[in-house]
């Protein structure tokens, strides 16, 4: 009787403990069906990858996630849903998608942009818009007619931005009383360009200057220094558009050497 008893109680425990490795890796036993562990780990990484914390509340919340989606999945094969053309095909381009997607992440992870890439690409940015800006008003009409009465009207003491307002067909500026922001001579159409940076600052031009938008009476507000953005405030955009050019340009060269027959 007694060895009988001992027995029954080592056997008893060396099932607990083959038991205790199971549940460890399971988060629950859904319909007979258990449920990974590592489900909850992977849909707790696709949370902190986009910025939340993964908090002892939201730990909860996922296992019950994926125990919701194991009762659905479960639903879904009953009624045959997992092994229709359709389903494989979606299967097939998600399958796809992720392995697209590893591929880039790799490679952008082995190709980083430098802090030397950004400043260099920083330094071309600088030296392309470097020199004088521009701040002008102007008011745009039609005919030449008008503008050459509106340069009379406002030598006689008449109020730009009220003329702007009234008559200028630019309904950006017109609404601000003509008013254009600062910018290089280059940004404006030729004409524009070449009678406004002739101006002495405060002056207006004499005479229409015509352009293929009409006819314009312009003032020279202000000029100054080209006012760059400093490296280091800029540096997350130049080192974000570098990484994707890298990237399409490697997309392209992969396209370029294959074989399509």
């Amino acid at each position: 009787m007694k060895k009988s008893l001992t027995t029954t109680l080592v056997a008893a425990a060396i099932a607990t403990l083959a038991g205790m490795p199971v549940w460890a890796q399971n988060i629950a036993i859904v319909n007979g069906k258990a449920v990974p562990t590592s489900r909850v780990e992977a849909l707790a990484q696709q949370v902190a990858k986009s910025g939340r914390p993964v908090t002892p509340e939201m730990q909860g919340q996922l296992r019950e996630e994926v125990i919701m989606r194991e009762v659905f999945m479960q639903e879904a094969q009953k009624r045959g849903l997992d092994v229709t053309d359709d389903f494989r095909a979606q299967m097939e381009l998600a399958r796809q998608t992720l392995l697209i997607r590893e591929l880039f992440n790799e490679y952008q992870k082995q190709n980083p942009v430098t802090d030397a890439d950004a400043k260099a690409e920083y330094d071309k940015f600088a030296a392309a818009n470097s020199g004088k800006e521009y701040k002008a008003s102007h008011i745009l009409v039609e005919k030449e007619a008008d503008a050459k009465a509106i340069i009379a009207s406002l030598k006689k003491g008449g109020k730009f931005d009220a003329i702007a307002k009234k008559s200028s067909k630019d309904p950006g500026s017109g609404a601000n009383g003509g008013q254009l922001d600062w910018a290089p001579a280059a940004s404006y159409v030729k004409e524009f360009s070449d009678a406004m940076v002739a101006l002495d600052k405060g002056k207006l031009t004499d005479a229409p200057v015509k352009s293929q938008f009409g006819y314009h009476i312009i003032r020279l507000d202000d000029v100054r220094e080209a006012q760059l953005p400093k490296f280091e405030d800029v540096k997350p955009q130049i080192a974000q558009q570098l990484s994707q050019q890298k990237l399409s340009q490697f997309q392209q060269d992969l396209r370029t050497k294959a074989k399509v027959e």
